[in-house]
Order: C-alpha cells, then structure tokens, then sequence
C-alpha cells in the first residue's frame, strides 16, 4: 500500500515526527505545503493520506479511485466532506483530545496577557521605566483580578471542561452552555444555563465548541449585544464561530472589553481585516495545539489510527 501525507503548512521543520507512520508503511510520500489543487495530483493512486488543514471533497475523491483511509492530524473535521468520503468508501479517523490541556492553557494564556499586560511591562522594564513612569504609549491598562468574576464556557467538550477547571481553580464562577450533559458534569462545580444567560452575566466568555450549522456565526452583532459592557470574549476553537465584523464595531464602541483569538475565518489574519484596526485585541497565529506534549500525543494516535485501519478495524473513524 502507499501512504501520502499532505500538509498545508507546517510549524517549524522536524516539529511532526512521521517515523511512526513511516514504520507501517515503506512506501511513503510527504509534501509541506500543499495547495487544493495539488491535493489530489499529489494522492494519485495511493490507498492511504494523512491530511493538515487540505480540503478532502466530491472534487478530489473522484479522481483518487484508490483512496480508502484518510488520517487527520486533528480534532476538527471542518476541512473533510465526510458524506463525499462515505460515498466513495473512505474511512476518515481523527485525533480527539490530543490538545485538550494545551488549547485550555492557550485560553488562559491570552487572558491573563489581557489582565495584566506583562509582555508590555516587560517591555516597560527593559527601557527603564518602573511602576507608575511607564508610559501610556506602552498601552499598559489597569489590572483586573480573576478571583471572584464570572467564566462563561461555551462548549462543554474535552477542552471545555478543562478550561472550567481552570478558572474554579483560579477562584471564578463558572458557566457553561452545552448541547449535551454527562452525569459526571453535576459534580464539576459548574452552573448550567442558556447561551443568552451565560452571555448576560459572564465577565469573561470562552468559546469552546466545534463549528457547525447551528454554532456558525453564532457571536454576531445580537449576541454581543447580550454581554456584560467591557466583558472579555476568547476564541480558541474556530473562527468560523465569530462574526468578526460585528467583533470589530463591539470593540470600538466599548461593548466588547477585549477580543483575544487564536482562530480566525480566514487564515491567515487577511491584512484588510477589521480585527486588525480593532482596538483591545490580542492575537495568536492558530497555535494553541502545538505544544511540544501535544504534537507528540498527536503522532502517537495518528500513527494508532493508522496501524488498526491496516490490522482491519480502525478506531477513531468519523464517519462508519
């Protein structure tokens, strides 16, 4: 059999380690890079891919008769038409919870960048300022304490509930709105409300659901408008969750305190977004999962994936 993996971008050379893959399959073909339509030029006739960020669809699958699993070194299947894939007879298995710690770790990293600035202080120090001589053009804005105010979870998934935990530790009040309850959810300390209520009354607001029909868009002008004035809103999960339009007139009327995002519509960040005049804002290129713990979680999976696919069975497959 022959195994292509194809990638749209990496993050620094040597950072995916494929020998797991390439143990299980000596035919092997890897290409950084790759555009929609070198995909399927690139799959030819091989049986197997391993995908980041490439478009699988009708398009693609009727010109690659041979395929018969994809691999996608991620969570998310926003980027497979996994009914195309059904049609044609391709398995197509994910990696749930690889980044679950790292992604909720990139949440608080961004809030606590947005409560008490110290990149900026550090700056400060550097050029010699100290306590109040700093500034205002370091942009340094006065601190906000977290113990006490109230963290709205908006998805209650592996990365969710572990967000939640965080801020309960941190002493917060936590909300969530979720699609579906567990048993073991009642027992986590966290109060259980309507997205429109968790808005209302949230300090800080963290999205953490997949982005589907029912959840696209679904912080558009309205739901903004629901907030508390000058409430914290965090985008580590998709940016097709966001109207970032509406996000930009939040911030500059003042409805909207702070904006930080690690996931956006279109990436990379178009130069000619509005969030990019915005002021309050705090970005990060889409990295949250690639902590050093959850690439290597990430191949390990990704190379099981693969490895009980060729057993006969497969696990973590999207669409039986």
């Amino acid at each position: 059999m022959k195994l292509v993996i194809l990638e749209s971008y990496v993050m620094h050379p040597g950072d995916l380690d494929w020998s797991g893959l390439r143990a299980l399959v000596d035919d092997t073909d890897e290409y950084v890079r790759t555009a929609y339509e070198e995909i399927a030029p690139r799959i030819g006739d091989a049986q197997l891919a391993v995908v980041n960020k490439c478009r699988i669809d009708e398009g693609v699958l009727a010109r690659c008769p041979g395929l018969q699993w994809v691999g996608i070194i991620a969570t998310g299947t926003d980027n497979l038409d996994l009914e195309a894939c059904r049609r044609h007879g391709v398995k197509v298995a994910n990696v749930p919870a690889y980044s679950t710690y790292s992604v909720a770790q990139m949440a608080f990293s961004l809030l606590l960048a947005v409560c008490q600035c110290p990149e900026r202080q550090d700056r400060a120090v550097r050029d010699g300022y100290w306590q109040l001589q700093v500034p205002p053009g370091y942009g340094i804005l006065p601190q906000v304490e977290l113990y006490g105010k109230t963290f709205g979870v908006v998805g209650y998934g592996n990365i969710g509930r572990q967000a939640a935990r965080i801020a309960r530790a941190m002493g917060m009040k936590v909300l969530a709105c979720t699609r579906t309850r567990r048993p073991a959810d009642a027992a986590g300390g966290v109060e259980f409300v309507e997205l429109p209520d968790l808005l209302a009354a949230s300090d800080v607001v963290s999205l953490h659901c997949p982005a589907t029909p029912a959840t696209r868009g679904m912080m558009d002008a309205a739901a903004l408008a629901r907030m508390k004035p000058g409430a914290i809103l965090l985008n580590t999960a998709r940016g097709a969750l966001v109207d970032e339009a509406a996000v930009a007139a939040a911030l500059a009327s003042g409805q909207l305190g702070w904006y930080a995002a690690d996931a956006f519509a279109v990436e990379p960040l178009p130069m000619d977004s509005p969030l990019r005049t915005a002021p309050h804002t705090l970005f990060t290129p889409h990295v949250a999962w690639a902590t050093g713990g959850a690439l290597q979680r990430l191949m390990e999976i990704t190379a099981q994936n693969l490895a009980t696919f060729l057993q006969g069975h497969g696990q973590n497959i999207v669409n039986p």
